[in-house]
């Protein structure tokens, strides 16, 4: 990375920290509390105006400040300008599902994407007060301190995590033998609803390992970089690259992630 491109990411990078600040207090102030819920792509697609009011908050940040940098958030409150270099991928609210239920696990992602790199992301978990940023190359940090993935070499003492896409009721497959797999392989499996902070929890070692089909690119933007300078590895189930449409990604400490992939292999 250019002295640059460095300069110009981290002046983004204390933008996106201070608009998932201003996000997250919006979040916290509403929790459990009353607010409108709607579905999208199906009946297990939830959207509050909570998400929506989060989104507006950060996607107008960016505008008054970035007015030339693209936008893909999640609620689809983005922008495309012409010639854009930069492009933020925005989920406003990780975890909507255990939102409207009350369940405390859920975030605010941000990715920063420089001509198609991810350069720099934020996760910021409101409730506990716990902001995960990390820049290429720069390590990966909460609250300031920098991170480390788990020194765990074994699968069978490896505390793992995934979730399900909202195809679930539709999907034959939808995950269920490889989380079976994984619960007969590993020590536990937890599936939280929040892909951001699964992969948060990767890179600071409380999981070894998290896995997850059918994401989209503002669920992994910021998780995956975090994963990756944390020291951590993601790929697809084939061990190439994860993609960065979200489709597909296994993440992990490195130490165990050939033993994941071999567990996904045993059911394509």
């Amino acid at each position: 990375m250019t002295g640059e491109t460095l300069r110009e990411t981290r002046e983004r990078l204390e933008l996106a920290i201070g608009l998932a600040r201003a996000a997250g207090a919006i979040q916290r102030e509403r929790y459990e509390s009353d607010f409108a819920v709607g579905t999208k792509s199906s009946a297990v697609d939830l959207v509050t105006d909570v998400d929506r009011a989060c989104e507006q908050a950060v996607v107008e940040g960016i505008r008054a400040a970035r007015p030339g940098d693209a936008v893909l958030a999640e609620e689809g409150g983005g922008q495309e300008p012409d010639g854009a270099t930069w492009r933020w991928l925005i989920d406003p609210l990780d975890g909507t599902t255990n939102y409207a239920h009350g369940y405390p696990c859920f975030c605010v992602s941000i990715g920063l994407e420089r001509e198609g790199e991810t350069l720099a992301g934020v996760v910021y978990n409101p409730l506990l007060d716990e902001l995960y940023h990390a820049v290429r190359g720069g390590g990966a940090f909460r609250n300031g301190r920098r991170i480390r993935v788990s020194g765990e070499t074994d699968l069978g003492r490896s505390l793992v995590a995934t979730g399900f896409a909202y195809d679930r009721r539709e999907n034959p497959r939808a995950n269920l033998e490889h989380f079976g797999a994984f619960l007969r392989t590993a020590r536990a499996v937890r599936r939280d609803g929040s892909a951001a902070l699964d992969l948060c929890a990767v890179a600071c070692g409380r999981f070894q390992g998290y896995w997850e089909f059918g994401l989209k690119p503002w669920d992994v933007a910021a998780g995956v970089l975090l994963v990756e300078e944390a020291g951590g590895r993601c790929s697809d189930p084939a061990g190439a690259p994860a993609p960065r449409d979200g489709s597909v990604v296994v993440a992990s400490n490195a130490l165990v992630h050939e033993a994941m992939l071999r567990v996904l292999a045993e059911h394509p």
